[in-house]
């Protein structure tokens, strides 16, 4: 059993106990998660900057705090649901002596670097911290679909699973507190190049006078099907990648740079931003020039680690 399923063992004593918590941070993100626990029965206090936010989770049962201080004093959980870390600092630099003793999760987005950074600020004023990463949106919080991935002290995300794993399943990457930062970050990447990708085809087509009605169906057939591709090889791409194998024997870099190089000339005749073709095409350019054009696209990736 790996460490991410060893990491969703919840103990039963836990499943069993109420964890008073607290949420800061009231968007669509953070109200999702105060319902979420107040279902599964646990005490809820929130906070934020503009207290009106807090009044549909306060009329579900949560109790509004008045001050920071104030809501991190009633959890032994304080879950931050914030723009980024500098706002955890913004809000909590008021409250650091109510910190000692509770964990802060922080499920906000921001680099890895400045969530280890975080990390060692709270270990500096007597809180655990958990780095956490929600990997779907609102309305998804709270089911059988949510996963959370989390990093941090491992004894400290299993006691506190009782109050964190109807969130969405967790997963454990390790005990580096950047590691689900980067993990987040790595699948934002590719969440919003896609979406990038999805808007730039969409001006293509519509340039032809195609509405994106009709459009995005199409492309999103495309977009779904790119996992099943990738796994549709009797070999694991990821272990070829690990051992830096890229056999070119249906798909090479100098078929998907001309490739590349059609979409740069289509979308600059056409008249649109050419940045994400001209990005895409530096990758395969880079690939031929050192030498790879036989091998598969994914050589690629050794322009994108040693960038000159």
């Amino acid at each position: 059993m790996n460490e991410q399923q060893n990491a969703t063992d919840t103990p039963d004593s836990a499943a069993a106990a109420a964890t008073a918590a607290t949420v800061i941070g009231l968007g669509p993100m953070g109200r999702a998660m105060t319902r979420t626990l107040l279902t599964a029965g646990h005490p809820v206090t929130v906070w934020n900057r503009t207290a009106g936010r807090a009044d549909g989770v306060v009329a579900d049962g949560a109790v509004l705090a008045a001050t920071p201080a104030e809501a991190v004093e009633a959890g032994d959980l304080v879950i931050l649901s914030l723009t980024d870390y500098a706002a955890m600092y913004d809000v909590l630099g008021s409250a650091t002596g109510s910190l000692a003793g509770r964990t802060l999760v922080n499920l906000s987005s921001d680099t890895p670097d400045r969530t280890r950074e975080a990390a060692a600020w709270a270990a500096g004023h007597g809180a655990a911290f958990l780095t956490g990463g929600v990997m779907v949106p609102a309305p998804m919080v709270g089911t059988a679909a949510a996963h959370v991935y989390y990093s941090g002290p491992r004894q400290v995300l299993e006691s506190r699973l009782a109050a964190l794993a109807p969130l969405g399943t967790p997963k454990y990457l390790g005990e580096d507190p950047g590691l689900a930062q980067m993990m987040y970050q790595a699948h934002l990447t590719v969440f919003l190049t896609t979406l990038s990708a999805l808007m730039h085809a969409t001006a293509m087509l519509g340039s032809a006078g195609m509405k994106a009605v009709e459009a995005l169906p199409e492309l999103l057939s495309s977009a779904d099907s790119i996992g099943a591709i990738l796994r549709a090889g009797e070999d694991d791409p990821g272990a070829a990648l690990d051992a830096g194998e890229h056999p070119g024997d249906l798909s090479t870099v100098t078929m998907m740079g001309a490739t590349s190089d059609h979409i740069v000339e289509t979308s600059t005749s056409l008249g649109l931003d050419p940045a994400l073709p001209l990005a895409v095409r530096a990758h395969y350019r880079r690939a031929i020039e050192d030498g790879h054009g036989g091998d598969n696209w994914t050589r690629i990736i050794d322009g994108i680690r040693e960038p000159r």
